[in-house]
């Protein structure tokens, strides 16, 4: 299960700032990117062993208050129900709002944890000021400066009391997770995919209660299919249908080794399918890209390829990605994606013997060297797969703090040209030899 973390206050308290710091604790896989809604951010962080998701509720809402009802209420009662814990953000230099305590009655109703923060307590005269936030009846607070980062790591150490450790699966089979923007045919995909022989498909309620896992076996392939399709209700505020679907988005996306990004043939590819291809790369998922309602498009004979073109222009760099073009509606093409699916499960998985790797890599690296820096010539001198859950390869040379970022493409492209890593994100180091 996903541990994620819901930041929720009034704006301008300092919640983008916290949000900022607790994903800078992991510089590995930092993902702070707007434009999923509005201003809606959302990344990853780490602390001791334990990593979960941050998500910055903050911030859309216009300076006057009569919006509150609608928008800052719905955003905190959709974190309330999805996220593990729950940090209340408030400023010690402005005290209690009308709006801090409207926010404090709903999470006195909620069942989650929850941790008071109070921000902007930048030094001990301050201090004394915090004991105003006991009035608020939500147990202890905790004092911090979210600009020096001074009282987070007490913070964290008691919010990741609350994380559930998850127990490995022994489930072994593929993980393949639908995602996609509202009305795309994410349901239609299931359905069309399970057809009416329920006998043989399970639907297994999930481990978390957000995604519903459907053991599917037919056809010669068996794979669990994690469906976040339509099991809630839509909220009534449309600017937070997104956010919404993005924390159930996150949490089906770390449970998938392949995500299959659906996008709507007549939309094309939109920011926010930019942004769940983009957070699937970061976390090594498989990506394969499956192209719905194609049946409505008027073609000629270079529709494909330059819809292909456009698409892959947009997701750049990770542009080695299955894309798959369908009609769910007509189920044209859907066993297609499922095999697409498969393939890249088999490529993220694939093991490259180093004798091998040597024998290929070694020569094209010779006839296309390094270009030498300051007078200094790169050696690349051997190179092998690192053991990881998605690929990954060292390259051992004499200076690789030369190496700049457009050979290291040239790297990756000749390893996907002799090794088929089609639809997977390929990391590639350069160490001292």
């Amino acid at each position: 299960m996903s541990n994620i973390i819901a930041i929720v206050g009034r704006p301008n308290v300092g919640k983008s700032t916290l949000f900022n710091r607790l994903t800078e604790s992991r510089q590995a896989i930092v993902d702070d990117f707007s434009g999923v809604t509005r201003d809606r951010h959302y990344g990853v962080g780490a602390w001791t062993d334990k990593q979960f998701t941050v998500i910055d509720t903050g911030g859309y809402v216009a300076n006057s208050e009569d919006v509150f009802e609608a928008a800052i209420r719905e955003q905190v009662l959709i974190a309330i129900e999805e996220a593990s814990v729950l940090l209340f953000m408030v400023d010690v230099t402005t005290g209690i709002t009308d709006l801090d305590d409207e926010i404090a009655k709903i999470l006195r109703r909620s069942k989650k944890p929850v941790f008071t923060i109070a921000n902007k307590v930048d030094n001990n005269a301050l201090l004394n000021e915090t004991s105003i936030f006991y009035s608020f009846g939500l147990g202890e607070i905790f004092p911090i400066s979210s600009m020096t980062g001074s009282g987070t790591g007490d913070l964290l150490d008691a919010v990741i009391t609350h994380f559930e450790d998850e127990p490995e699966e022994e489930n072994t089979l593929p993980k393949i997770t639908i995602a996609g923007r509202p009305n795309v045919g994410k349901s239609s995909l299931i359905n069309a995919l399970i057809g009416k022989e329920r006998n043989i498909v399970t639907p297994v309620a999930g481990t978390t209660r957000d995604s519903i896992r459907i053991h599917y076996n037919q056809y010669g392939n068996e794979f669990m299919l994690i469906d976040t399709a339509g099991l809630r209700k839509k909220t009534k505020v449309k600017e937070n249908i997104e956010f919404y679907s993005v924390m159930r988005t996150i949490k089906a996306l770390e449970e998938a080794d392949v995500v299959v990004l659906m996008l709507d043939a007549a939309e094309g590819i939109e920011s926010q399918d930019i942004n769940i291809f983009h957070l699937a790369e970061k976390n090594k998922k498989g990506v394969v890209i499956l192209v719905n309602k194609w049946d409505l498009i008027e073609k000629n004979n270079k529709t494909v390829k330059e819809f292909e073109e456009q698409i892959r222009e947009k997701i750049a760099p990770f542009t080695d990605v299955p894309i798959v073009f369908t009609s769910v509606l007509n189920k044209q093409r859907i066993h297609k994606a499922v095999e697409a699916a498969l393939e890249v499960y088999k490529n993220r998985s694939k093991k490259i013997s180093t004798s091998k790797l040597n024998d290929v890599m070694l020569p094209l690296i010779e006839s296309y060297p390094p270009p030498s820096n300051k007078g200094k010539y790169i050696k690349i001198k051997y190179v092998t797969q690192i053991n990881g859950i998605s690929p990954m390869f060292a390259f051992f040379c004499n200076l690789p703090q030369y190496i700049k970022e457009p050979y290291k493409r040239f790297i990756e492209n000749k390893l996907r040209e002799n090794f088929d890593f089609s639809g997977v994100p390929v990391q590639i180091y350069f160490r001292q030899k």
